[in-house]
């Protein structure tokens, strides 16, 4: 049994490709006057969240060598 394809969809490729004409493959923009990319903006996105959970986890540590580390060597005592 062959499967059944909708004469409308056949060919949406060449169609979409003859109204972009040179757009068509390109990244979109998020705004037409910024030149950044939507992939951009996405990696952007991924870089700052995994920087700031970078940073949160810097700040634990410190905070529990300042806290209970140092002081458990007698580096420095906590007033």
């Amino acid at each position: 049994m062959k499967p059944k394809f909708n004469a409308t969809t056949m060919g949406d490729a060449k169609r979409r490709k003859e109204a972009l004409g040179d757009q068509y493959g390109k990244d979109t923009r998020i705004f037409p006057w910024l030149p950044i990319t939507k992939k951009q903006a996405e990696k952007f996105s991924e870089v700052a969240n995994r920087s700031a959970w970078i940073g949160i986890g810097f700040l634990i540590a410190t905070w529990l060598t300042v806290r209970f580390i140092g002081p458990a060597l007698n580096l420095w005592q906590l007033s």
